[in-house]
């Protein structure tokens, strides 16, 4: 073992006294960082917190672990409907398909309106001839025989005995009536010869009195003549006669150059159950 030197001991003693310093200065040094760090840990936590509370943490300080999915939500209320898309591009046409079956027969339509006149059509071959319809008829004319006398009095029945024309058989010469058998409108006439006396008679019809004529005679050495007549409506059965107004006034006269005559006929026919005569 080598002896220590003087020197050498006063060097490791300044090196001994040196040690204590350089530990004192280590450890406020190390003291200093970790006050410096403490203060940048503080400070970044109040800006982290400020970012936090802005929700404006940049994703990057936030990068964990992908979260579990959430539950679905709940269904939105609809939304407001969407404008019209434009027209699509006409397509292609298709192939022509088979024919359907036939529908059932729809309801009948409104009237059309009424078309055009058509051309006149060729002309027809004549017809058969027909049956010509007959008109009823009815008319009869009778007058006074020559110097008949005419012992009337009120009430009685003028008979004109003489026929002129009565085809259908409907005047009576006898009871000196006329009795309708065909409806509808006739006109009946009465012209008298007055002579010897006035007269004055009257037109019936079923007993009541239609018209009544009367002609005063003078004595003139002459005849006068009175004449009048009436349209009546009668129906089957209705009887139409003259009839003596007054005793006195009975100047009916009849020669072979005067008559009286009483006549009637049909005007028209009210048959409406024949269509001849409607």
């Amino acid at each position: 073992m080598m002896p220590v030197q003087p020197s050498d001991r006063r060097d490791e003693l300044v090196s001994l006294d040196q040690k204590p310093c350089e530990q004192s200065r280590d450890t406020a040094m190390t003291s200093l960082r970790l006050l410096f760090l403490l203060h940048s840990l503080l400070v970044f936590q109040v800006h982290l917190s400020n970012q936090l509370e802005d929700n404006k943490i940049p994703p990057s300080l936030c990068t964990g672990h992908p979260g579990i999915p959430g539950s679905p939500g709940a269904h939105g209320s609809p939304g407001q409907p969407g404008r019209d898309g434009r027209d699509g591009r006409d397509a292609a046409p298709g192939e022509k398909g088979q024919k359907g079956d036939s529908g059932d027969q729809g309801e009948t339509g409104l009237r059309g309106l009424t078309g055009d006149r058509g051309d006149p059509g060729e002309k027809g071959e004549r017809g058969q001839a027909g049956e010509c319809a007959v008109a009823p008829k009815s008319a009869f004319s009778a007058k006074l025989s020559e110097g008949l006398s005419l012992p009337l009095t009120v009430g009685d029945v003028v008979c004109f005995d003489k026929i002129v024309i009565n085809e259908q058989g409907d005047y009576n010469t006898e009871t000196g009536r006329f009795t309708c058998k065909v409806p509808g409108v006739y006109y009946f006439a009465v012209h008298a010869t007055v002579y010897r006396a006035s007269l004055q008679f009257d037109l019936m019809k079923n007993a009541h009195t239609v018209a009544s004529y009367f002609q005063f005679y003078g004595n003139w050495p002459k005849p006068a003549s009175l004449s009048g007549g009436s349209l009546l409506h009668l129906v089957p059965g209705d009887q139409v006669w003259v009839q003596m107004a007054l005793s006195e006034y009975n100047g009916f006269y009849s020669s072979t150059k005067t008559d009286s005559t009483f006549t009637g006929f049909l005007v028209y026919s009210d048959w409406k159950n024949s269509a001849v005569f409607a």
